[in-house]
């Protein structure tokens, strides 16, 4: 599907294509009208005229000496309402490692026993660097705040502010008055 979709956007990301395709959607033309009515030469309109037909949005026929281009709009409607679909969008990211910058940023902020030398001051930075933490606590399991405590100090001293920080990012909940802490299921 991939390559599908790269085709169809190249042969579309070209302004004189889309105004070939804007024309052809209100009436055929033969190659020599297209040149005149976009002041090209009627060989770049062909080549044009041939990414269009590669991707099977436009059609020829001959009529006379000419031949005569149309859009073919259910093939356009078919494959942009295929193309443009939520589900084939998320399927052309499918193979792309979403945890690849969580991981690079733990990377840069954590020492070799496991320990961050710092908590993120920016936030895409300290949300990873929580994402991480919170693995340690099992879903589903309450904590009392001095479990939790013990937990966060093998990450940083600043135990107060990674509690505090896992609540506000919605990662672990707490009942009210120093109760228990619970990892929020994902």
């Amino acid at each position: 599907m991939n390559e599908e979709w790269v085709s169809f956007y190249k042969a579309l990301a070209d302004a004189n294509r889309l105004k070939i395709v804007g024309l052809l959607a209100q009436k055929p033309y033969s190659v020599e009208q297209l040149a005149a009515l976009l002041d090209l030469k009627p060989a770049t309109i062909s080549h044009h005229l041939a990414r269009l037909a590669e991707v099977g949005l436009v059609s020829a026929k001959t009529e006379s000496y000419y031949n005569v281009y149309r859009l073919e709009e259910k093939a356009l409607e078919e494959r942009t309402r295929r193309l443009l679909s939520r589900e084939d969008f998320q399927s052309a990211a499918a193979d792309v490692d979403v945890d690849a910058y969580d991981r690079k940023v733990v990377a840069d902020y954590k020492r070799r026993d496991g320990s961050l030398k710092t908590i993120p001051a920016q936030r895409k930075k300290l949300e990873a660097v929580l994402r991480h933490v919170v693995k340690a606590f099992e879903p589903g399991k309450r904590y009392s705040e001095k479990q939790v405590n013990k937990i966060l100090e093998r990450f940083h001293e600043d135990t107060a502010s990674l509690r505090r920080e896992l609540v506000g990012y919605g990662l672990m909940k707490r009942e009210g008055g120093g109760g228990d802490y619970w990892r929020v299921e994902s």
